[in-house]
């Protein structure tokens, strides 16, 4: 065996992050150095007392304990390095390494032991975990219960907060409290902040509102000491970020902030910001626990020996001398009320104050929120979900997290919305923003608040409505039927319907026949006002030339059975997509071929087009009028077999064509113009079918009987 052992990518734990180096034993001494840092640890081979070999997370590791209580702890190494450093310690260091197991049942109760500056908590005298006492920063006692506090490091990734031990209470008899003698145990070797000497100065009985209490504050040159009934906090100034001086709503208090990073903790509460609660009428005379000279020397004139003035003053001002940090106020903003320089407002649920700054909100008190404009990625007003009287303000992180201050009255909007835009913030709402608001026009009417959602509908209702009058301008409304109103068609029983006598112009046994029919079936048509006709859509001239295609279509004519060919079993749409791709990749000179071939049909259509109309084609046209039916009709049309023959026998006579100008006509209309000669045909052959049969009042009575409503009189019987 040489006189050296080195082992490389050997870890060392400092405050939960791991710094791999490397580890050399030699006769003399060990030394581990670190490739992170470059740190050396030089151990004396005649200070190492005992050295333990442990199975650990990182493979196996091994403890080394000197003779004047410190311990290192070494781990990464393999199974098998085991018997060397064995032989090594026995032969040069005249030290056993002893194996020693960890305790990995997971109880949570045991014995906790100090042994230097180790807490190692065992069960069944097996470690279960070791605390070096040296990165504890607090220790708090409480009822039956300890709670450390730890140094964090910046280098790990996940730190330990703190750990509470449970201490059961001992016998009666004895004098010494058990949760007292494990607290004085720890502080004898943690790194906690400890009041040496005597404070600068002491403000007693300040309202705290976070955390909530009044407390005793003792200013010491490297700390603030909070000191409650139940609570003590040692604030390093090292932790403090920044001070905060912020008048109330009303004028006649104060908050001081304090931010702090890390927070203190009370429990499982977390506390960033510290507040103090003044009046503005409290005064107060300091005098500080120095010497002029000192003070002087110390402070280069910000503070003095003696000072009286406000209470807040007072205490804002040695702050900000032993902080060596600025004292932020709030700038230009002035809200609504006169004097204001905050806005009321509700943060989940708690009511508070909101302050515009020069560099970022701050929201006092319950719980205090601190956005910087640089982490402020968009601000939105929205409307308020209770009453429409308020509105709210939201404000997104460029983190994702959400605030939204709420019941924010509508008159602030405006101030509030020119400071926004005043710092350049992204305002998601911006276009929605009325004039009147900056001119500050807000009436008791709730109409006249400004609401972006009701906006952004309007707006939309009126495109809506401009779309629907350009499309309704075109068309006209169909008439509705109105039963109150005479119909322009008098119904086969009405009273007024003019008596005719058909039979006139018939022969004697046609006029015998027809004799025995009442007078009433008759109808005639009383003449009225014409309907004006509704506008009928131009038809489509059949023989008007087709306009001419695009290169495309040209294109996708000539190439759809190709495409069809070498894509089998391609469905219509997806021939669609198919062709758009492949006219995009073709060449720009065949496109050119194609763009010739439409211009050639294009000429092709207009030449076309030219000769059409000059033959008269494309002249406007009516279409057909439908007739209109009356309301009796169309029941009568739902009917039976009887309505059938009429619609049939009337089927034959085919309205003619009219002109543009001309009336419409319905069914039942009596036209001056046609020809009694229709009538008389129609008579002659119902005359001859009836010599063979007898006058019966049968079907053929009945068919008479319709005959007669439906053939139009002869002219004579016009005239009379």
């Amino acid at each position: 065996m040489g006189d050296t052992l080195e082992f490389n990518e050997i870890y060392h734990e400092s405050k939960g992050s791991w710094n791999d180096g490397r580890l050399r034993f030699s006769k003399q001494n060990v030394v581990y150095k670190s490739s992170k840092t470059g740190k050396v640890d030089n151990i004396p081979a005649a200070e190492l007392s005992v050295a333990t070999w442990r199975r650990v997370c990182l493979g196996h590791g091994i403890k080394l304990a000197t003779s004047n209580g410190h311990v290192y702890k070494y781990d990464g190494f393999r199974d098998t390095d085991y018997e060397r450093i064995s032989e090594f310690f026995k032969a040069n260091y005249k030290v056993e390494l002893t194996e020693k197991d960890m305790c990995v049942k997971g109880w949570n109760w045991g014995t906790a032991k100090f042994s230097g500056p180790l807490l190692s908590f065992d069960v069944n005298d097996s470690s279960v975990f070791e605390i070096p006492l040296a990165s504890v920063s607090q220790c708090a006692t409480g009822k039956n219960e300890v709670t450390l506090e730890f140094h964090q490091n910046d280098d790990a990734e996940v730190s330990l907060m703190e750990v509470r031990f449970y201490v059961p209470p001992g016998p009666a008899d004895e004098g010494t409290d058990p949760v007292e003698a494990f607290a004085q145990n720890v502080r004898s070797k943690a790194d906690v902040i400890q009041a040496t000497g005597d404070a600068v100065c002491v403000f007693k009985e300040l309202q705290c509102l976070t955390p909530r209490g009044r407390y005793d504050i003792l200013i010491y040159p490297a700390f603030l000491h909070l000191h409650g009934k139940t609570f003590d906090y040692k604030i390093p100034y090292t932790t403090v970020l920044r001070l905060f001086l912020l008048p109330s709503k009303d004028q006649r208090q104060m908050f001081f902030v304090i931010s702090l990073d890390p927070p203190i903790k009370q429990g499982q509460t977390r506390y960033h910001f510290l507040i103090l609660h003044f009046s503005k009428e409290e005064e107060l005379k300091l005098t500080l626990n120095m010497s002029e000279e000192e003070v002087e020397k110390r402070y280069e004139g910000k503070l003095s020996k003696n000072m009286s003035g406000s209470l807040y003053e007072m205490v804002s001002r040695v702050m900000k001398a032993l902080v060596n940090r600025k004292i932020t106020v709030p700038g230009n903003f002035q809200g609504n009320t006169p004097g204001a320089q905050c806005i009321t407002c509700s943060y989940k649920a708690q009511s508070g104050l909101l302050y515009p700054l020069e560099r970022g909100f701050i929201y006092v008190h319950k719980p205090p929120v601190h956005l910087r404009f640089e982490e402020i990625s968009s601000v939105n007003f929205a409307r308020g979900t209770t009453t429409t009287r308020s509105f709210d303000f939201e404000v997104e992180t460029k983190q994702g997290n959400q605030f939204t201050f709420s019941s924010i009255e509508r008159e602030e909007y405006g101030k509030l919305f020119d400071f926004v835009n005043a710092k350049k913030l992204h305002i998601k709402n911006r276009g929605f923003k009325e004039k009147k608001a900056k001119n500050n026009e807000y009436s008791d009417s709730d109409d006249d608040q400004h609401d972006a959602y009701l906006e952004r509908m309007k707006a939309e209702g009126k495109i809506r409505e401009e779309g629907d009058g350009s499309n309704d301008s075109d068309e006209e409304t169909d008439e509705s039927f109105n039963p109150g109103e005479e119909s322009d068609v008098a119904e086969e029983y009405d009273s007024n319907a003019s008596e005719s006598d058909s039979g006139s112009a018939g022969d004697g046994s046609d006029d015998e026949g027809k004799k025995k029919k009442p007078a009433k079936k008759a109808k005639v048509v009383k003449e009225k006002k014409e309907r004006k006709p509704r506008r009928e859509k131009k038809q489509k001239d059949t023989n008007a030339p087709k306009r001419p295609m695009s290169s495309y279509m040209l294109w996708l004519n000539a190439s759809r059975e190709r495409i069809k060919s070498e894509n089998p079993g391609i469905s219509i749409t997806e021939i669609s997509k198919k062709a758009g791709e492949m006219w995009k990749q073709i060449g720009k000179e065949d496109k050119e071929e194609w763009d010739g071939k439409a211009e050639e049909a294009k000429k092709t259509y207009e030449k076309a087009m030219k000769e059409y109309r000059e033959s008269g084609g494309g002249s406007s046209t009516p279409a057909k009028k439908v007739p209109f039916l009356s309301i009796r009709e169309s029941k009568k049309k739902a009917g039976g077999k009887k309505e059938d023959k009429k619609r049939k026998s009337g089927g034959g006579e085919k309205e003619k064509e009219q002109g543009g100008n001309d009336s419409f006509k319905s069914r039942e209309f009596i036209s001056s113009e046609e020809s009694s000669s229709d009538g008389e045909r129609k008579k002659a052959k119902k005359a001859k079918k009836a010599k063979g049969k007898p006058q019966s009042r049968g079907k053929e009575s009945e068919e008479e009987e319709e005959e007669a409503m439906t053939t139009p009189p002869s002219s004579a019987e016009d005239s009379d």
